[in-house]
């Protein structure tokens, strides 16, 4: 074990068999993983304790639409709506570490308006099976999966804490651990305030790190979700089982949307249409319930994607590196280190399954903190002082790489769809560089479709840049290649 330790089982000297048999998701502890907690997982599931966690989570949402009145005193506002991250989970889409947001005053006035008001219901359904937190995220406009997933773990924080506790009593020598006093770990309804418990935890610097479960994590959407609710409004009247306002809906949504509507006018008149007869929001959730026993599969195969390009091909990533016996000894620049890694980050995106992390069902770069997260693991071990630079509109994704102040590299993503590329690759570059004040970078493009790959020969030809080897041309199709795991 050493400080460049990837993962929690190397840092703790875990077996990673034994978090599997456990149920733990082994965790990177140098970079979030873009995973979260989907709180229908807990409702739909079959265990106990799980559906225990949902009810506990809907117990704190009753308690404040109780207390949702307009004059409510902003100060407890502040304590009962705002959140911190959880931030040593290490989920989320945190580059190159785990600080991330949490819930602030925005989300927090967003609840308490909408408790006070739209969701003054809530708790009372008739339509639905239960109440659902991810109701506040198909109502209120920016309330999106990582808040569902930050307000959930806040939740559930001391079911977390206990279960890291028994595992770190029970795998964990007595040297990784260490007792914390951690804040805000359980709601007392009697003081209507929040306790601060102590617990035994693995120790990572001075802080601590939390262990979740793998079968309450996901990717992508959360099961119910506006995103999935507006893409499938279509189908939502024929849930409806009044013949009248199914009507009424219909009439209405064919109204707002005009002659040869776009997908965008499409999405607008859904979202019109539901604003003007909100109980279809509570049929939609009628629907994925029915359905429920597919949001545990559809789970499972986006986590296993997940850990099979994020853990398990970088733990061989870095295993690569290491076997190049004089990788770390030569005198690198800046600029072969991060040549290096990015012909790594080629390596797994073309050979491995890593294109389904960025090509995604026809999405690409659906999520960019996903591409950032991936390509970011792959330095975790370097001397190198390594940033990621923000969009600006200059591309997807871009990392400075530096040794001091004389030696500077950027690494610029983009996508091969971009139609202003050929002019990027002639005269931005050399703006970027010139801001940064250094004279070399990388320029790494990525292909999602043949066509890309035909219009990037094209301009790398007529700039006469196709032998180029600061650009570094990514095919990320997921027509052309079959997958690793089934290799």
């Amino acid at each position: 074990m050493t400080e460049f330790d990837l993962y929690f089982s190397e840092h703790f000297g875990v077996d990673p068999a034994v978090l599997e048999e456990y149920g733990a998701f082994d965790i990177s502890i140098v970079s979030d993983l873009p995973l979260f907690i989907d709180p229908f997982l807990l409702f739909n599931s079959k265990k106990p304790e799980y559906q225990a966690l949902h009810e506990q989570i809907l117990k704190y949402l009753y308690f404040l639409r109780n207390k949702a009145t307009p004059d409510l005193d902003p100060d407890l506002i502040k304590s009962w709506y705002r959140f911190k991250e959880v931030k040593q989970n290490w989920l989320g889409f945190t580059v190159l570490g785990n600080g991330g947001s949490g819930l602030g005053g925005k989300f927090a006035t967003s609840l308490h308006n909408s408790l006070g008001s739209i969701l003054s219901n809530f708790g009372s359904e008739q339509i639905t099976a239960s109440s659902h937190l991810e109701k506040l995220a198909l109502i209120q406009p920016g309330v999106g999966r990582d808040n569902i997933s930050d307000f959930s773990t806040n939740l559930i924080k001391d079911y977390l804490l206990d279960y890291t506790q028994t595992f770190s009593k029970a795998h964990l020598a007595p040297e990784k651990v260490d007792t914390f006093s951690v804040t805000r770990a359980a709601f007392n309804y009697e003081t209507e305030s929040w306790e601060t418990r102590k617990y035994v935890l693995p120790r990572l610097g001075d802080d601590f790190v939390l262990l979740t479960p793998t079968d309450i994590l996901t990717r992508d959407d959360t099961w119910i979700s506006q995103t999935d609710m507006i893409r499938g409004f279509d189908r939502l009247p024929f849930s409806v089982p009044d013949n009248e306002l199914r009507a009424q809906v219909n009439n209405y949504f064919r109204q707002r949307l005009g002659k040869k509507p776009t997908a965008s006018d499409r999405a607008a008149a859904a979202h019109s249409t539901i604003r003007q007869f909100p109980e279809l929001i509570d049929y939609y959730i009628k629907t994925k319930e029915e359905s429920g026993d597919e949001a545990a599969a559809a789970s499972t195969k986006k986590v296993d994607d997940t850990y099979r390009a994020l853990v398990s091909q970088l733990k061989r990533a870095v295993a690569d590196l290491d076997s190049k016996s004089n990788f770390y000894d030569q005198p690198w620049t800046s600029y072969e280190e991060a040549l290096e890694r990015v012909h790594l980050f080629k390596s797994y995106v073309e050979d491995n399954d890593g294109y389904k992390l960025i090509n995604r069902v026809g999405k690409p770069f659906s999520r960019e903190d996903e591409v950032q997260i991936f390509f970011g693991l792959l330095w975790c071990r370097t001397d190198f002082d390594v940033n990621r630079e923000p969009n600006n509109g200059r591309g997807p994704v871009d990392f400075k790489v530096s040794y001091g102040s004389g030696d500077k590299s950027l690494i610029e993503f983009k996508l091969a769809s971009n139609t202003a590329l050929k002019r990027n690759l002639e005269k931005q570059v050399a703006i970027y560089e010139k801001a940064n004040k250094t004279d070399k970078s990388i320029k790494v493009i990525i292909c999602y479709t043949r066509v890309d790959e035909t219009r990037v020969a094209k301009a790398l030809k007529e700039l006469k840049l196709e032998n180029e080897p600061s650009v570094v041309v990514i095919d990320a199709r997921n027509d052309n290649k079959p997958s690793a795991s089934k290799a």
